[in-house]
């Protein structure tokens, strides 16, 4: 994998991020407004007001590969916190106050603690894929202002992060003779749906206050687990090079980026 590219993506992409008009008027309000904020305090908690870092026992294996990893790392986990800080600043907004800890969050961070580093980057690229949905469907649906703001700017972090984990599959399959065909499929979208639904049990209540279907959040991800299997096919045979930033520009053109 290009490293250093991934790198120098991280860090232009802390360039120019136009803050969320959080004083714009909140239309909000009633059970909207308990639900949005219950999702917001799960979402701060899990996106940097946790760990915020690879937390498996074997990461050092990962982290000390290639000198260029720890830097590349430390800035993807960066961005991660800058979305707990967006988070923290729209529940403040909302009237709400971030939590210490979470059923669901607990359970993914020993999943991700005890089952080693192989399963914890495997992990956090579902959870980024099904989050990206998460913050489409908040971005369509919203109507606030300042929510919107904030959805723009992670939506476009999360699909630089999506495309980061495809380079990444990529070179491991070229290297490793993997060709991820119908089997590393079929479980790989069977672990979406599994993280989806842990997401949408968690969040369905504020998403479906605000408009969202059941409908549309399971074959948005659905969708999107679709582009990414079929990109990443596709990367295995080429050189990415170059071309990595094209796929961060092309996941972007049907975005809110």
């Amino acid at each position: 994998m290009n490293i250093d590219y991934w790198i120098a993506h991280f860090r232009r992409n802390g360039i120019e991020r136009p803050e969320p008009d959080w004083d714009a008027p909140l239309d909000l309000q009633g059970k909207r407004l308990a639900k949005l904020t219950r999702s917001i305090q799960q979402f701060q908690l899990g996106d940097g007001g946790g760990p915020a870092y690879l937390i498996a026992w074997n990461r050092e294996s990962l982290l000390t590969s290639d000198p260029g990893i720890h830097t590349l790392v430390d800035l993807w986990f960066a961005e991660e916190v800058e979305h707990s800080r967006l988070l923290g600043v729209m529940l403040a907004r909302l009237g709400g106050r971030p939590i210490d800890n979470h059923w669901s969050f607990g359970l993914f961070c020993g999943l991700r603690k005890w089952l080693g580093v192989g399963f914890e980057l495997y992990a956090l690229l579902l959870t980024e894929i099904v989050s990206h949905v998460y913050y489409k469907m908040l971005h369509r649906h919203g109507g606030d202002e300042a929510l919107r703001g904030m959805c723009r700017l992670i939506i476009r972090d999360e699909a630089g992060h999506i495309a980061f984990h495809r380079a990444r599959l990529a070179s491991d399959g070229r290297h490793k003779g993997k060709r991820y065909g119908r089997l590393w499929e079929a479980l790989f979208r069977l672990r979406g749906l599994t993280a989806g639904t842990v997401l949408w049990i968690n969040h369905r209540g504020a998403l479906v206050a605000l408009g969202a279907t059941d409908r549309e959040f399971y074959s948005t991800i659905w969708r999107d687990m679709g582009k990414f299997i079929a990109g990443l096919r596709e990367d295995v045979v080429r050189n990415l090079g170059a071309d990595a930033s094209l796929s961060i520009k092309q996941e972007c053109k049907t975005e809110v980026c």
